[in-house]
């Protein structure tokens, strides 16, 4: 019962985590140079 709860929390909140990463960036400019992201 408590092992099914985690599960459930866990996923909800890596699901919740994807949404929020690939749906609302903040940052839409794909200008990678420009900046300190750091893959440049």
């Amino acid at each position: 019962m408590i092992q099914e709860i985690l599960v459930g929390v866990t996923v909800l909140a890596a699901v919740g985590y994807l949404v929020k990463k690939f749906f609302f960036k903040k940052n839409s400019s794909n200008s990678c140079g420009s900046g300190s992201c750091g893959c440049g």
